[in-house]
């Protein structure tokens, strides 16, 4: 089945981004590990104190065990959204501008993943011809919304852009990737299960009060044929202001 993106999702999002006027995003800082309990002072003065370990917990044994090596793939609760099986984590990044070739589009709420995929398609076939190198995953820039879909930008950031070039084609335009810091959130699984990361990145960008723009891209990572897919990897960018 293909993926229905409600219009609802678009407005949801974009009304909780212009709402954001509050403070900057939250720096997220893990808790201090306790110190350790402070033992009585040696009777004897020529005793030399041993620092405590800030990893190890409190210990009778003279020489404490080491501490455990966190798990990099456990989950924190504190450092974003979760919604679910999707997954998604925020943090503030620096997106770097690159030349890229793009397609303007409108996609029915219905369709948009079909259309947005089809027009990479389109835009990686006619660099291929012109001999020009992708640099990085395609995206898809949301502008806006309406009552028939959503328009997008679908870009492929290119290795550099031909010498004198304005497009590629009628349709296929040259341009450059967006640039300046963002917010970015992970959705793992399906398509079809977008709009469950996305009330969590809304959630989020509520709670934090983070003050972002009215646009948010997408970023895939992996290339699957169906909305349906549960191997889609996509990560999502909210520009802030």
């Amino acid at each position: 089945m293909v993926r229905s993106v409600t219009l609802a999702r678009a407005v949801a999002v974009a009304a909780a981004l212009i709402a954001f006027a509050a403070a900057a995003p939250a720096q997220q800082t893990p808790a201090p590990a306790p110190s350790a309990a402070a033992s009585p002072a040696a009777p004897t003065p020529a005793a030399s104190p041993v620092a405590p370990s800030p990893a190890a917990a409190p210990s009778a044994q003279p020489t404490p065990a080491p501490a455990a090596t966190p798990n990099p793939d456990a989950p924190t609760p504190s450092s974003g959204p979760n919604s679910g099986d999707s997954g998604s984590m925020g943090e503030t990044v620096d997106l770097v501008s690159r030349p890229a070739a793009y397609f303007e589009g409108k996609a029915d709420r219905d369709e948009v993943y079909s259309s947005i995929t089809g027009a990479i398609a389109a835009i990686r076939a006619e660099i291929a011809k012109d001999g020009l190198k992708p640099a990085a995953p395609p995206i898809a820039i949301f502008l806006e919304a309406d009552d028939s879909g959503f328009k997008y930008r679908a870009e492929v950031p290119l290795e550099s852009a031909p010498a004198g070039k304005t497009q590629l084609s009628d349709t296929i335009k040259l341009g450059q990737s967006p640039i300046g810091k963002a917010m970015r959130f992970e959705h793992r699984g399906a398509y079809d299960d977008i709009d469950g990361t996305y009330e969590a990145i809304t959630a989020y960008l509520d709670e934090k009060g983070v003050d972002a723009q009215d646009m948010f891209i997408e970023e895939y990572l992996n290339d699957v044929k169906s909305s349906e897919d549960p191997n889609l990897q996509v990560d999502i960018y909210v520009m802030l202001k």
